[in-house]
């Protein structure tokens, strides 16, 4: 008996069009049936929202490829309720051009896809070129085929999800994989003010200088000195420490106040 090819869901948050999801989708093939659900247009930095105040349309693209007028969520949420006929055994998002690293993590579509697929129980990945856009999709895509291999083969922990950050050949000699912890990335001078032809004040959010993080295990810096960064993202945003924390040292504090309230 011929054993069933693994269907595999790539989204992004660049647009149907974009070229790094083209490059992704036709290296997955390899691995399996792929099925493309991705934005009508450009969702960057659309984070995890939701299009929740209309109706979303469904376009047909092609043999397996379907575009919708929503966000990268919007995208898989639609795609595993309703588009596929069966489940996928992984979800890829990507390729994005440009880096999801540190705090930019919390903004990007590209990520938001994967924790998405990540909430329905579907292991995902999210991929995205650290370097010139345009430059090294290929690259990335070959990164991304072997990580997906491995998942395919060995699965994920319950409630992770992988982001992978892919240096190009225009930066150092890519010197392998390293598993990284999400790192900071701020910006200097991201805010723009500009004035339009009627003297009305605008500001224009995006651009700026990057602050890296110079911790050494961090996605930042593996992509600065030629890694690719994979960095296991939990669902749980809980932090631990700080809940054991205020258990010890305020909860008496609260426990005396009883009923008086604050």
């Amino acid at each position: 008996m011929t054993k069933q090819q693994p269907l595999i869901l790539v989204t992004n948050d660049d647009g149907i069009m974009a070229p790094g999801l083209v490059a992704l989708a036709g290296a997955l093939a390899a691995l399996g049936r792929v099925v493309v659900v991705a934005p009508e247009r450009d969702n960057s930095a659309a984070s995890h929202s939701l299009t929740m105040r209309r109706p979303l349309l469904v376009r047909e693209d092609g043999p397996d490829r379907f575009a919708i007028d929503g966000t990268p969520a919007d995208c898989v949420i639609v795609g595993v309720g309703k588009l596929l006929k069966a489940r996928p055994a992984l979800l890829v998002s990507g390729i994005n051009p440009g880096p999801n690293l540190g705090d930019d993590i919390s903004y990007s579509g590209t990520v938001s896809a994967a924790i998405e697929g990540t909430m329905v129980g579907i292991p995902s990945l999210a991929v995205s070129l650290a370097g010139e856009p345009g430059e090294g999709y290929e690259l990335a895509a070959a990164y991304a085929v072997q990580l997906a291999r491995l998942v395919l083969t060995n699965g994920l922990p319950p409630d992770t999800l992988l982001n992978i950050n892919v240096p190009t050949r225009t930066g150092p000699v890519i010197k392998g994989v390293r598993f990284t912890r999400q790192g900071r990335r701020k910006y200097d001078g991201a805010i723009q003010e500009t004035n339009d032809p009627w003297s009305r004040k605008h500001y224009w959010i995006g651009g700026g200088t990057p602050v890296l993080d110079e911790g050494a295990d961090t996605d930042v810096q593996a992509v600065v000195a030629g890694w690719v960064s994979v960095t296991p993202l939990h669902l749980d945003r809980t932090n631990h420490d700080a809940l054991s924390y205020l258990a010890r040292s305020w909860g008496e504090a609260l426990r005396n106040q009883g009923e008086e309230g604050p």
